[in-house]
């Protein structure tokens, strides 16, 4: 059974879970999105899309953002922070994780060196909070700025199925080649599996 996302606990403690880059300087900016040419690793997103968290390795990355995002948090709130994440029926998890396996990976996580910001998807667009734009609007704006490479990277597939997904839609191959101008076969030719099981995963939460 899938239950939906409860960010009451979040907002009322005021756990930063979006952030925007903080040092990378965008190529172009206005009241709507930042655009980046060479793309950012800054943009932390959480939560963005209805996908559910699905695998441990997954759960693992968002505690430690979580925890990079909120250096208030002693180890203590941490924890309660983490045990209402894997809540079930809080509907950010799609599994069950026992109370014992929850308090290791929280202890890992806490014992991990927060020097590096955690790995992160590459970003190019990213739209302010409160922008107005419609679903629509953002997707064609996305489609226009990926449109001006030549070259379809991983990275460009990703932003527009990011897209594709918060705008409600299941994403298909011919959705994403119509979005970046490009053939089916060359989106094949360029999504590694990491890519595809993402795709499943998000179509999946649809």
């Amino acid at each position: 059974m899938s239950y939906e996302r409860n960010l009451t606990y979040l907002n009322n403690n005021r756990i930063v879970y979006r952030r925007l880059p903080i040092t990378d300087i965008p190529t172009e900016e206005n009241w709507m999105y930042m655009y980046y040419k060479d793309g950012t690793h800054e943009c932390y997103e959480l939560f963005r899309s209805k996908a559910q968290i699905t695998t441990y390795k997954s759960l693992k990355w968002h505690l430690l953002v979580l925890w990079y995002l909120n250096p208030q948090l002693n180890q203590d709130k941490f924890a309660a922070l983490a045990f209402y994440i894997c809540t079930k029926h809080n509907g950010f998890v799609s599994f069950a994780i026992h109370d014992d396996l929850l308090r290791k990976i929280v202890y890992e996580v806490s014992m991990l060196d927060l020097e590096q910001p955690p790995k992160n998807k590459l970003r190019k667009v990213i739209f302010k909070p409160n922008c107005g734009l419609t679903k629509e609007e953002k997707l064609k704006i996305v489609g226009i700025f990926i449109g001006r490479t030549k070259r379809i990277t991983e990275d460009n597939i990703y932003e527009c199925m990011l897209e594709i997904n918060n705008n409600g839609n299941k994403i298909t191959i011919a959705k994403l080649a119509k979005l970046l101008k490009c053939t089916s076969r060359t989106i094949h030719r360029n999504m590694c599996e990491e890519l595809k099981r993402e795709k499943e995963l998000l179509n999946q939460q649809l």
